[in-house]
């Protein structure tokens, strides 16, 4: 990577880093481009070089993160696949408390209206984090852990929809549904019974 590459990156995790904690601190409606830039000590039209407009922004908080993940999930190649999806699950969670409440409630309203995320059909969370789910569960397949005839798309949603079920109760609540703790029994009382048929 070049000199002006690796000042691009830099930059744009700058103002990713700025608007995590902007909206941390005082929700995402509240905040505008210009707070970003001034936070990140950036020039205002450094933003538009990398996102469209503030809720762009949203997605690639989510990113890092949440990649990290599938790339645990890789190192545990011997584990059994219910513990690399009970691994999934809790950093999944705990992803989503350490983002924040106020960029969760964005995430989720941005699966609950798509069209809130114009022109980035496939770049929303959902999509995101139910391709990365997937390919776990694919490669289990692959590796023979899992059984040919697994419903992998099936196991993919049944188990995102409890993670973001869990992720709209702790916004409904005002954070007082503890998400980690019932990714924790959701692991314990239904992951075994959800994969049991399918484990080889």
């Amino acid at each position: 990577m070049n000199k002006r590459q690796l000042s691009a990156q830099n930059t744009k995790r700058k103002l990713i880093t700025a608007a995590l904690e902007l909206i941390k601190e005082n929700g995402f409606d509240i905040i505008n481009v210009e707070d970003i830039t001034r936070k990140a000590g950036v020039a205002k039209g450094s933003f538009y070089t990398y996102f469209k407009r503030k809720e762009d922004i949203v997605l690639d908080i989510s990113r890092v993160p949440f990649s990290e993940i599938i790339d645990e999930i890789i190192t545990m190649d011997a584990m059994p696949i219910t513990e690399k999806l009970t691994h999934y699950c809790r950093r999944f969670m705990e992803c989503v408390e350490s983002c924040g409440i106020n960029i969760c409630r964005q995430w989720t309203k941005d699966v609950l209206d798509p069209n809130n995320v114009p022109n980035n059909k496939d770049g929303q969370k959902w999509a995101f984090d139910v391709e990365m789910l997937k390919t776990i569960l694919e490669n289990s397949v692959m590796n023979n852990e899992l059984s040919k005839d697994t419903p992998v798309e099936l196991l993919t949603h049944v188990i995102i929809c409890e993670l973001y079920g869990m992720m709209t109760c702790w916004c409904m609540s005002d954070g007082k549904f503890e998400p980690l703790d019932w990714v924790e029994d959701f692991c314990k009382v239904q992951l075994d019974k959800i994969l049991e048929k399918y484990i080889v």
